[in-house]
């Protein structure tokens, strides 16, 4: 009983942990079907996160009582990995399918146990030399001339291989880097490129509408945003105002979409007609909401100026040391 609720412990702290990695509150699934009877034998699979928006499903083989927030090792390539369950049950299917994942290439590695202290231990012990081979990394990545920059390194549970995140403009061949990195850190290496949208949630930040962003809180799938989305809510059509901190255009734009779709359909007004916004004029320096300008004292000085010597130009002259002429 006391190794049990130790084991517990220990697994809560690890959950904690992988909270402030970003990993063990981004859920955007909301299991609905957990108070049924399910039958084990078809819903075996289970989905598990990892650090950051990393997730994979594996198969539950030896029937183990798993549920949301279980702490779990599950088969590695090679050895094994330590995450977390974010759903369980026929969901699982579901999620599969929405996120076009074609099973027939996919491979399902299986739930090797619930993971013990000693797994917990070395995970985090493994986890606790991410920043300084992130560092590391970049600057090998520099001395080699390589456009990219290294965004985040993820560690597997048992240590044997890491995951090096990237972001690049363009293509980049890191065949001699993987060698360099391989010599160095002395484990398995994995190159895998991330997009503007998942820096910016690794980030994080607080966006305009006052909250953290939902990329670095709950957001662990991105989706592509279209101008279309936009228009149909006849928001602004001013780039500036639709863009977010990654410069691409703001997720939340996708999530009254069906609503405004569903009433489009029906032939029912929201709204919807586009702002016309006249052209602003360009005045240099605009704050991050784009509302403020840093000279326009300088300008509002500028004006007052001009006008007090306008004025002291209109008005009568008496000169007092102007010595009079003969005529005088």
């Amino acid at each position: 009983m006391n190794d049990h609720f130790t084991l517990n412990n220990e697994s809560c702290l690890f959950s904690q942990r992988s909270c402030c990695r970003n990993s063990a509150h981004m859920l955007p699934v909301t299991d609905w079907m957990s108070d049924l009877p399910v039958d084990i034998n078809e819903a075996d699979l289970v989905e598990v996160q990892f650090k950051n928006t990393r997730k994979g499903y594996y198969r539950n083989v030896d029937h183990l009582p798993l549920e949301k927030g279980s702490v779990i090792t599950v088969e590695g390539n090679p050895g094994h990995d330590v995450g977390e369950v974010t759903l369980t049950g026929y969901l699982v299917a579901n999620q599969i399918k929405k996120n076009h994942i074609d099973m027939e290439r996919y491979t399902i590695r299986s739930i090797y146990r619930l993971a013990t202290e000693q797994d917990l231990q070395r995970a985090e012990e493994a986890h606790a030399k991410e920043h300084e081979t992130m560092i590391k990394a970049r600057q090998l990545a520099k001395s080699l001339g390589l456009e990219m920059k290294i965004g985040d390194v993820e560690y597997q549970g048992d240590g044997t291989k890491a995951i090096f995140y990237y972001i690049a403009d363009g293509r980049v061949d890191f065949r001699q880097l993987i060698k360099v990195y391989a010599e160095t850190f002395r484990i398995r290496i994995e190159m895998k490129q991330i997009g503007a949208r998942q820096e910016a949630g690794r980030i994080g930040g607080t966006g305009p509408c006052g909250r953290e962003l939902c990329c670095s809180t709950w957001m662990t799938q991105f989706n592509s945003v279209g101008t279309g989305a936009a228009r149909l809510q006849g928001l602004s059509p001013n780039p500036q105002k639709l863009a977010g901190q990654c410069a691409k255009l703001k997720c939340c734009l996708n999530y009254e979409m069906p609503v405004y779709e569903d009433a489009a359909k029906r032939g029912i007004s929201l709204g919807t007609s586009v702002p016309q916004e006249e052209p602003e004029p360009d005045l240099g320096f605009r704050n991050a909401v784009g509302e403020g300008d840093l000279s326009r004292f300088d300008r509002r000085k500028q004006h007052h100026d001009r006008n007090d010597r306008r004025n002291r130009n209109d008005r009568p002259r008496h000169d007092h040391h102007k010595r009079p002429t003969p005529n005088e």
